[in-house]
């Protein structure tokens, strides 16, 4: 079925422990789907607990008694947090270390010019 593997993006404030303040529940999860056109009731989303941590969640929907899907619940701060967090974006680390042997770091010291 199309809902079978389907994933929602849920956007949260979160400490930077990726601790949620509050929490994901059935009803949240069910509403993201709605935006999306994928409709169930908050009743077919199987959570031992409400969702309470950043990062890609496995939730089981119950369709009917006998056939249940798996969707993804992809929690995050913001949507390009969600979109590295699914590995469609890199993290881009522009930092450059300077190596404490080369040129560049003895010659902008500014040691030589003090006479150190």
């Amino acid at each position: 079925t199309i809902i079978d593997g389907a994933s929602v993006v849920i956007l949260r404030q979160a400490s930077e422990g990726s601790q949620l303040y509050g929490s994901v529940s059935p009803r949240d999860i069910a509403d993201a789907f709605t935006e999306q056109g994928i409709t169930f009731t908050r009743q077919q989303i199987r959570l031992e607990s409400p969702l309470k941590t950043l990062g890609i969640h496995s939730v089981t929907v119950a369709l009917h008694p006998e056939v249940e899907v798996q969707v993804s619940v992809n929690i995050a701060r913001s949507h390009e947090e969600a979109e590295i967090q699914a590995g469609k974006a890199a993290p881009v680390l522009e930092e450059e270390a300077i190596d404490p042997e080369s040129d560049e770091f003895t010659r902008g010291s500014g040691f030589d010019e003090l006479g150190i």
